[in-house]
């Protein structure tokens, strides 16, 4: 089953789903720490937007970003890091956009979606194919 999400205003803004006949939507806004002791002190700079995504694959999401924000400096290297990661750990067909201004509207596979900042950086990452 596949979902479809929109980001308006350049990421900046949580968004919402579009519902279709037979597509499962949800729409909801959320702030939450990062889950797990030995990342409190990074933990600070994460919030969460909007997630179609177990709770434990969520915290292997942010944890991922927080080693590919650490090992590299350019968004492009961070998102292919994070790509590289979700492929090998969970499947191929993995997509993540990482950035400060971007709009977008994806379709994803249900349970395969997260939206989070890490301080001012957006990271969106979800499955489709």
């Amino acid at each position: 089953m596949a979902e479809e999400s929109r980001r308006p205003g350049g990421g900046i803004a949580g968004g919402g789903i579009l519902p279709q006949a037979g597509v499962r939507g949800s729409y909801y806004e959320e702030k939450k720490p990062a889950l797990g002791a030995e990342e409190v002190a990074r933990a600070k700079r994460v919030v969460l937007k909007s997630a179609d995504m177990k709770d434990e694959v969520q915290k292997e999401a942010i944890n991922c970003a927080l080693s590919g924000f650490d090992k590299h400096a350019v968004d492009k290297d961070r998102a292919e890091y994070i790509k590289k990661e979700f492929d090998k750990n969970h499947g191929p067909t993995w997509h993540c956009i990482v950035g400060r201004n971007f709009g977008s509207y994806v379709t994803h596979e249900t349970n395969h979606f997260i939206y989070f900042y890490l301080d001012s950086k957006a990271v969106l990452l979800f499955k489709s194919g």
